[in-house]
């Protein structure tokens, strides 16, 4: 008899956290376990990918911080679905999907812990500590977002680390080459590209990343930053790059649905965050050859090995990310190297059928 799970998160943009839900709940065995998920507040481009996979999907519509409304909605959503076990990821669903599953009499609940989150004050951890009580297992995906909630005051022992999982692209199945992409950039011929994927908001710090790019125009002329997300920093960040007059050597591209063919043709990647969970971008990068200069923060620094899969730089180092770029541009050999041992570890121990697997056995766990 299968078991019903259901998954609740905030959005179904293309961030994280979203896509790890996803992979899960498309690649979870069905006849074992039934799938259902539930967006808080509003869908996205995963909605379609999930409704492909046959998931039933709801979008709730939560419109404010605090939205009884939406609340009601979510209760009376948790008990329709009947589920024998509830799944919540992120701060927003954490809190309204597992009040909503209590006061439905769910009984096993897991929630995600994605990220180290300085941002939180008194009321959020106090709401983390007093749902962790009625919590199952909580998983962190990385030691690092353990250690710093358990530096919170949430139970060690009910957290598991499960990493995210990533695939690897085969490359001889690319038929997107890299003059298609200068192309279609403007850029010309002999350009190198430096890519930083994700949200634009503060927490990405994308202006280190701009001044990082204006002093490699300093040293060389073929340099290029490309920026692909977007996010309620992106006009800000435009007009600082203007104002520095780096126009020419930054690009933002928005959101892309085809970052998979890009990274391929990326030389560098570049992570300027100031905290991070585990970064699927960094991830994603590495499984794609590609070296990574990365700040030196919980998370990150279990994924590159410094020296070894990329580099690690302090938070605002905006001068040894251009050094090490540098130096990779510089060296191909190096780069290649770099490139191929992160690919490695990707292969090793940052699968999807991995972490697909893991939280299989914590289910089964938790619901015996």
């Amino acid at each position: 008899m299968t078991k019903r799970i259901l998954q609740i998160i905030p959005t179904l943009d293309r961030g994280g956290a979203e896509k790890q839900m996803s992979l899960l709940a498309e690649g979870l065995p069905r006849d074992e376990f039934d799938v259902h998920v539930c967006a808080l507040t509003r869908g996205g481009p995963l909605l379609a990918d999930l409704g492909r996979a046959g998931i039933p999907t709801t979008v709730i519509g939560k419109r404010w911080k605090l939205d009884p409304l939406a609340f009601h909605q979510l209760r009376h959503h948790v008990a329709r679905v009947r589920p024998d076990l509830v799944h919540t990821w992120i701060f927003a669903a954490d809190a309204y999907g597992r009040a909503a599953s209590i006061a439905c009499g769910v009984r096993r609940m897991v929630a995600g812990l994605r990220c180290v989150d300085p941002w939180k004050g008194r009321l959020e951890l106090s709401v983390d500590r007093y749902l962790a009580r009625r919590t199952s297992c909580l998983v962190a995906n990385s030691p690092g977002v353990k250690e710093f909630y358990v530096g919170k005051g949430l139970p060690a022992e009910k957290i598991e680390v499960i990493h995210n999982g990533v695939g690897v692209r085969s490359a001889a199945a690319e038929t997107f080459t890299r003059g298609q992409l200068l192309g279609q950039l403007g850029l010309p011929e002999g350009s190198r590209l430096v890519g930083l994927i994700g949200r634009l908001w503060p927490q990405k710090r994308v202006k280190d990343a701009i001044w990082a790019a204006d002093l490699l125009k300093v040293i060389r002329g073929d340099v290029h930053l490309l920026v692909i997300g977007d996010g309620p920093e992106r006009d800000r960040l435009r007009k600082y790059r203007d104002q520095v007059e780096i126009r020419d050597k930054v690009h933002f591209l928005g959101e892309r649905g085809d970052v998979g063919r890009l990274l391929a043709h990326l030389d560098v990647l570049w992570s300027t965050s100031g905290y991070e969970g585990q970064s699927n971008a960094i991830m994603e990068a590495m499984a794609a050859g590609v070296p990574v200069v990365a700040t030196d923060i919980p998370g990150t620094r279990d994924l590159v090995v410094d020296g070894e899969t990329g580099y690690l730089v302090p938070i605002g180092a905006r001068a040894a990310f251009a050094r090490r770029t540098n130096q990779l541009l510089d060296d191909a050999d190096l780069a290649r190297r770099l490139g191929h041992a992160g690919r490695e570890r990707m292969q090793s121990e940052f699968t999807i059928e991995k972490m697909i697997r893991q939280y299989a056995d914590v289910y089964r766990r938790v619901l015996a």
